[in-house]
């Protein structure tokens, strides 16, 4: 892939997180980046090329969201196993969107849907906004970023290089004191 069609793909991107804030503004929702795209935003810059975004937000809003997001010409397209019921997967032109569905338990933690076991820590969902090419958007807590990794490991998942390269900058990002909660 050349460097303008890099470019060019993150651009697109960047593109389609403009229009879904929009779309999730006008339903008065907020999501939250999630992987590759919450590691740039709370950079503040685009750190590697990234294959898709993901996003998570609340589950009793899914309904209205994947509407909205269809009449925005987005392509609900089907979810993969095991995470069928746990998220919907939309993609418009080249760029794929996985939203995650989250509820809060009693106790303040968070669980990803029909998923109890995987409990997530009570601040994941950071509320302050992060900014990255004039976009606004909020972001999972690096340390539950970071976390993901290692439970994903701990489940056997064999770690991709840019897992390990995202380890390194989350643990910069914790490391640097640029993070404050």
């Amino acid at each position: 892939m050349s460097e303008h069609d890099l470019h060019v793909q993150t651009m697109t991107q960047l593109e389609v997180l403009r229009e879904i804030s929009l779309v999730f503004s006008s339903l008065q929702y907020d999501f939250w980046l999630r992987g590759g795209w919450a590691i740039d935003f709370l950079f503040g810059r685009v750190t590697r090329l990234h294959d898709d975004i993901d996003l998570v937000t609340w589950i009793h809003h899914r309904a209205k969201i994947e509407q909205a997001l269809k009449e925005a010409g987005y392509e609900q397209i089907p979810v993969r196993e095991p995470f069928n019921g746990r998220q919907s997967d939309f993609r418009k032109e080249t760029v794929d969107l996985q939203i995650a569905y989250v509820s809060r338990l009693k106790n303040g933690s968070i669980i990803l849907n029909d998923l109890p076991e995987w409990e997530w820590r009570f601040d994941s969902l950071l509320e302050h906004m992060f900014v990255l090419n004039g976009i606004s958007a909020r972001v999972m807590n690096p340390r539950q970023l970071l976390q993901e990794k290692d439970d994903y490991e701990e489940d056997g998942r064999i770690p991709r290089p840019k897992d390990f390269e995202s380890r390194k900058l989350l643990q910069s990002i914790l490391d640097s004191g640029r993070f404050s909660e």
